[in-house]
């Protein structure tokens, strides 16, 4: 028998979308001779629908659109995930599909416990394992976290453990090394059960969220026989000869940085596109941040969908006026240059004359090198507003972590394509871009960083070395360790202590920031959830 694991970039609430690309996928998985089709979890209403679920209309379109599908599936079975309100519960469901008709399904057992999609708050759980018969072929199913989150000892009475195989349908959202762990826990799962297993995983950017696919299958001797395209739409087709998988075509693994960098580009074009912005606006300052973020736009979108905007002050470089200029050129994009110095100067004669602030009396510096960047703010959001074009905004997750960014400046945007980039990954996703082609001149991967808001301002002026700043960051957000346990291993406990004070007390700045795409396992935007209000003290 053959199978069609549709590998499907879907978008939430688009239902009749949804629906309709389910269709042309079954259409060509029977014109591939298969007799199964398997969608990703949700499929129908998009991933993750949070609060439109608590909406009766929503699910209940939901239901009406399943009906309507199951009239167009003939020939071929299909399961398809969905949203499902019966007795007055509503569940997390795929439905088994058959010439018309819904001739099982499955009500997700272990419901997710991640922030982003906290299933507890919206769906009941389900009790009933099941199972079902293809082609003379046993199948059972789960919804993912049912295989993700349940011990293997536990998965076994999930389902029917006379089963010939496994179907597991994912929304299992990307982060970095995240296939390795999808590889560890289905080899434990095998080891275990003896059951072959057939993942299906949604594709694509929601929000802040990426899904990378990467679909596969594993044997029931815990082999890998399929290893589909990471972030891209597939039908994969899995043969299946004497109960077992037979090898198939398996894609070669991206490496991380590659991947991280695949995962931005989608999460721009999707983010863009979903939301039908016509293009994106970036103000371009000749550092390496602004550089990435650029060629990040460029690959997702194409260059007639990127403008850039640089706007220099007195303590702009005639090298990133150059540097600037050299990349929007090489790339093709269009790039305007306005100087705002007589802006600047017009802020501070009116602080000077109105509020008796004076540059020579007491003046608080970080008020010039603020208002530059508000500047630059408030011309980037009024071109955006006169296109239609969103801004994206250009901060790391090392600057947005500490603070050394702007509120209403550099953070002034609807989309922040690095927030969970670190600086040191900056320059490395910089340098595998160049190795595809050079198109970041090597003179910003080379400078020393800078904002350029003052003479001679580097960023270390203010900041730990970054290789420093990133590795305690990393310890204490995503790997949760203390203080001690960071100094513990080996860094200055003057340098822990001040970065983690600057993470504590910057948390009103990073609830303010735009959105921006998921990449760690700790990222600001889904996962941390700490109180702004906070007196808490190791």
């Amino acid at each position: 028998m053959k199978i069609v694991i549709a590998q499907l970039n879907l978008a939430v609430g688009d239902i009749a979308g949804n629906a309709a690309k389910i269709v042309v996928a079954v259409e060509e998985a029977k014109n591939a001779g298969a007799d199964l089709i398997v969608t990703p979890e949700l499929a129908l209403s998009g991933y993750p629908p949070v609060d439109l679920l608590l909406r009766e209309a929503f699910y209940e379109h939901c239901a009406n659109a399943l009906t309507d599908l199951a009239q167009k599936i003939s020939g071929i079975i299909a399961v398809v995930g969905h949203p499902d309100f019966r007795n007055g519960k509503l569940y997390n469901a795929a439905s088994v599909i058959q010439d018309g008709e819904i001739i099982a399904f499955h009500h997700k057992r272990v419901l997710n416990r991640a922030p982003f999609f906290n299933e507890y708050y919206y769906f009941d759980k389900g009790s009933e394992p099941c199972r079902f018969e293809v082609a003379g072929e046993t199948f059972g199913i789960l919804i993912c976290a049912d295989f993700w989150q349940a011990h293997a000892q536990e998965g076994n009475v999930l389902f029917d453990a006379d089963v010939d195989h496994l179907l597991v349908l994912s929304a299992s959202a990307y982060h970095i090394d995240k296939q390795v762990s999808r590889y560890q826990l289905t080899q434990q799962f095998i080891n275990e059960t003896g059951i072959t297993v057939i993942h299906a995983n949604l594709v694509g950017g929601q929000d802040e969220l990426v899904f990378d696919g990467a679909s596969f299958v594993m044997n029931r001797q815990g082999i890998l026989t399929h290893q589909f395209s990471e972030f891209n739409e597939e039908l994969g087709l899995v043969e299946i000869e004497n109960r077992e998988p037979v090898n198939g075509n398996i894609e070669p693994q991206l490496s991380t940085v590659a991947s991280i960098y695949q995962a931005l580009c989608v999460g721009v074009r999707d983010y863009i596109d979903k939301n039908s912005f016509p293009g994106v606006l970036i103000g371009l300052s000749g550092g390496i941040d602004s550089a990435l973020t650029l060629a990040i736009a460029v690959d997702a979108l194409g260059a007639e969908r990127v403008q850039t905007v640089m706007l220099p002050t007195q303590y702009t470089s005639s090298f990133s006026l150059e540097d600037a200029a050299t990349m929007a050129k090489t790339l093709g994009v269009k790039h305007n240059q306005s100087l705002i110095k007589p802006l600047f100067d017009h802020f501070l004669l009116t602080l000077k004359n109105d509020f008796q602030v004076s540059p020579d009396n007491n003046y608080v510096s970080t008020v010039p090198e603020n208002l530059q960047a508000r500047i630059r703010g408030t011309l980037l959001m009024a071109l955006s507003n006169q296109t239609g074009y969103i801004v994206l905004t250009t901060g790391n997750k090392s600057e947005i972590a500490v603070g050394y960014c702007t509120l209403y400046g550099d953070m002034a945007g609807g989309f922040s394509v690095l927030k969970d980039i670190s600086k040191t990954m900056v320059y490395q996703l910089c340098k595998y871009r160049n190795q595809i082609a050079e198109i970041i001149p090597q003179r910003i991967i080379e400078r020393e960083p800078t904002a350029e808001l003052r003479h001679n301002q580097t960023d270390q002026d203010s900041l730990p070395p970054y290789e420093v700043l990133d590795a305690v960051m990393e310890a204490y957000i995503e790997n949760n360790l203390s203080s001690v346990e960071i100094i513990e291993k080996g860094f200055s406990e003057p340098d822990v202590h001040r970065v983690i004070h600057l993470i504590k007390i910057n948390e009103y700045k990073r609830r303010q920031s735009p959105p921006g795409i998921r990449i760690t396992q700790c990222d600001f935007g889904t996962t941390w959830r700490y109180p702004i209000t906070n007196r808490f003290e190791e």
